[in-house]
């Protein structure tokens, strides 16, 4: 694949990546399972295809636009010859989970299990994006006074942005209520998720909450998410290890308990099966106890 107009910055004291933002033309760099220690935002201009991102499969066009998180996998089947803009950040470069309230992209653009990880760059939000991308291009090429605090601005007004372009397509994002177009019962399910992914890790035991039969449950979550259950309480139990493993210095033992898990081995195995890394591995590559840096 020919990738063009690359601008990196690299964190002096680790080596590793801190920003970086290229365009690119075809699938060359897509086409194999992603698993990166940074966030991406990819914004495909050009083209068509299949994304499969975690457990799930979404059809894309031109002006879609995909936010992965740190180690989530994914991968694009090219339908048409696909361009497009790649923006990358890693969690010590700018941190979603500290700046939340600034930003609101966690749980909205990132680390949402319950709407799919894109949305629609419309005419209106086009030219938006565009003009950020071109003064974050200017500023990464520069090494004056304050690149830093200049290119952080700068990528959380993109995020804010991209938030509310995603909000406006996908209201549910922010539905704490039943929505008519959605039944109580998923509803009820995302409260019971939130409530009981560190305890209740089973579908069947989601299903005896609700009351309805484990296929029953079954059949409604595809048409829904276009996942498992199982699927979905996994991403959530690995969202949150994540978290923990980011931002506290809590032992790998005290997250696993934390998470429902007495045997810390089993629980190393389960996120590195998920994963594709050790927590350990995760917490050297991604960060540690950042919030307060």
């Amino acid at each position: 694949m020919d990738i063009f107009n690359t601008n990196t910055l690299i964190n002096e004291q680790t080596g590793n990546l801190a920003f970086k933002l290229f365009t690119f033309e075809g699938n060359g760099q897509f086409c194999s399972v992603n698993r990166l220690n940074y966030y991406s935002l990819i914004w495909i201009k050009r083209g068509k295809g299949v994304a499969k991102i975690d457990f799930a499969e979404y059809d894309f066009s031109q002006d879609t636009m995909f936010a992965i998180t740190p180690y989530q996998p994914f991968v694009f089947i090219e339908k048409e010859r696909l361009g497009g803009v790649v923006l990358n950040f890693h969690p010590d470069f700018f941190c979603i989970h500290k700046h939340h309230e600034q930003v609101a992209c966690n749980g909205v653009l990132f680390n949402n299990i319950y709407n799919p990880p894109m949305l629609c760059v419309n005419d209106d939000s086009r030219n938006n994006f565009e003009m950020l991308i071109s003064q974050m291009k200017a500023e990464v090429q520069k090494s004056d006074l304050a690149q830093y605090e200049l290119l952080v601005s700068y990528l959380k007004i993109f995020l804010i942005n991209a938030s509310r372009n995603k909000v406006q397509q996908q209201p549910e994002v922010l539905a704490t209520v039943p929505e008519s177009n959605e039944p109580f019962k998923l509803q009820k399910l995302k409260n019971l998720i939130e409530t009981h992914y560190r305890t209740k890790h089973s579908a069947s035991e989601y299903a005896e909450l609700l009351n309805i039969s484990p296929k029953a449950l079954a059949k409604i979550i595809k048409s829904h998410f276009n996942k498992t259950l199982t699927n979905m309480i996994t991403e959530r139990i690995i969202i949150e290890a994540k978290r923990e493993l980011y931002l506290t210095n809590k032992s790998v033992k005290e997250i696993a308990y934390t998470l429902g898990y007495d045997d810390e081995h089993y629980f190393s195995r389960f996120f590195k099966n998920k994963v594709d890394i050790s927590p350990t591995l995760y917490r050297e590559t991604v960060g540690f106890a950042r919030a307060n840096s």
